[in-house]
């Protein structure tokens, strides 16, 4: 265990720009779902509570195939790693075989999700709101899956300077198109919340054209053979597979117990959701900014498992701790300090109510208090996954999130406690997976896991 508090100068300042640029990648689609919840808060809090109930069961039905698709980095930095670059292309093509075959599946979950919002005993109003945001989102499931498949390739070889290009030119679209489309400005329709959901499936159009291009432009295809790699490889495609899925299952699993914890939530009210949006709108600036960071370390453990360098290993693990804990430790303190003007950005004349802002601010203090442990959770994640330790990582993962819905149920439903109550066994959930995943990088069985990995890259 000492031996991960090392680290050295050369693979920090490496892993800084390989994150930095992701960390702005990540940024910027934190700023569309967040641009999104203020043009809606002008409009007022039954939308701004739909976009959240209908983005995160958008998210849910893609998230086991982005998942397992977003697996691809781990694969192709080890391969990067041993110089086996025709490897990466192939993984790739692996990949977009993997997206074609899963759109028939995410089509039916997409109906599966669709109906069942009808269940949910919420605001007939909202719930009208939320089914059409998730049913233009997920009509865009597709440019999702095959843009996560580029991503991946890009952050594996160390490019994400590309991806970063790619994300910001999008939100440059996406603000402006979900803006005219929303109030009907510069002569466009007025669609409300359906123009929201339509500047976010524009924007991931364009920034899939970007990979496109570059993926199949001159340089990256003469240097990574890209036109040979157009082909079924049986030993890539299950060892995709093998790794993917468990890491996809767990990212779906996760995402769907938070997905029922927000919709459990929202059976307060309308304000209690929209007290939950607002929150966890501040609470994306901190955490998907942070994913940039866990992509980073994700390639890098890959690219040191790959060359069999350990001792480089246990200083990134050190280098993003490092990082990580500094950027959330100073997020952490502006969201408690600064809480009641953070939650008055959202409070506007279709919006204001005491109710609302004072249950926002007290929320503000619990989020403020886990953003550190977020930090925790997914570098210790990025190293597991990096290494190949997905089975593990659903199998933990999975149970405590779950858990966290057993008891939100019992506290919302059975027990009928206030919001405040839940809200506390949601930031209880986060805690404890910071502790069982620093739990898990301090034991030597991962790094057994990285070990049989790079023998099967080496054979």
């Amino acid at each position: 265990m000492l031996a991960l508090i090392r680290t050295d100068k050369e693979t920090l300042m490496l892993l800084l720009a390989i994150a930095l640029p992701m960390i702005v990648s990540q940024g910027t689609y934190a700023l569309m779902i967040f641009t999104d919840r203020y043009f809606m808060s002008m409009i007022g809090t039954t939308h701004v509570a739909a976009t959240l109930g209908g983005g995160v069961a958008a998210f849910m039905c893609m998230s086991l195939f982005v998942g397992l698709l977003s697996y691809g980095n781990a694969l192709i930095s080890q391969a990067f790693g041993a110089n086996k670059l025709e490897d990466c292309s192939r993984i790739v093509s692996q990949g977009f075989l993997l997206a074609l075959l899963s759109l028939p599946f995410l089509a039916l979950g997409a109906w599966g999700v669709y109906s069942a919002f009808d269940g949910l005993g919420h605001d007939p109003q909202q719930l009208l709101l939320e089914k059409s945001y998730f049913k233009v989102l997920m009509f865009g499931g597709a440019l999702t899956l095959f843009k996560s498949c580029l991503a991946a390739y890009f952050a594996g070889i160390g490019r994400t300077s590309v991806v970063m290009t790619a994300d910001l030119l999008a939100v440059v679209i996406n603000v402006p198109i979900s803006y005219g489309l929303i109030f009907g400005a510069w002569g466009l329709p007025q669609m409300d919340i359906i123009g929201a959901a339509l500047g976010t499936v524009a924007s991931n159009c364009f920034a899939l054209l970007v990979f496109t291009l570059v993926y199949f432009g001159k340089e990256n295809s003469t240097r990574f053979y890209v036109a040979a790699s157009l082909v079924f490889d049986k030993g890539l495609f299950k060892n995709y597979f093998r790794l993917g899925f468990p890491s996809g299952l767990e990212m779906f699993l996760n995402i769907a117990a938070f997905n029922v914890f927000i919709l459990l939530f929202q059976s307060y009210g309308v304000v209690q959701g929209a007290a939950a949006a607002i929150v966890l709108n501040w609470d994306l600036l901190s955490f998907v900014p942070m994913i940039g960071l866990h992509i980073a370390v994700i390639s890098l453990v890959g690219r040191c498992v790959g060359a069999q360098d350990y001792q480089r290993l246990n200083s990134v693990i050190s280098s993003g701790f490092l990082l990580g804990l500094a950027y959330s430790g100073v997020l952490a303190t502006v969201f408690i300090v600064f809480r009641d003007s953070l939650v008055g950005v959202f409070i506007t004349e279709a919006t204001s109510g005491e109710e609302l802002r004072n249950l926002a601010t007290w929320m503000m203090i619990g989020m403020g208090s886990y953003v550190m442990a977020d930090a925790v959770i997914l570098i210790a994640s990025g190293v597991l996954r990096g290494a190949g330790d997905t089975r593990w990582l659903m199998t933990a993962s999975t149970i405590l999130h779950w858990l966290m819905v057993v008891a939100a149920y019992l506290v919302i439903m059975v027990w009928e406690l206030g919001p405040k109550v839940a809200w506390l066994v949601f930031v209880g959930m986060i805690l404890s997976l910071a502790l069982c995943f620093t739990l898990r990088l301090g034991s030597s069985k991962w790094r057994q896991t990285a070990g049989h990995e790079a023998d099967l890259i080496e054979a």
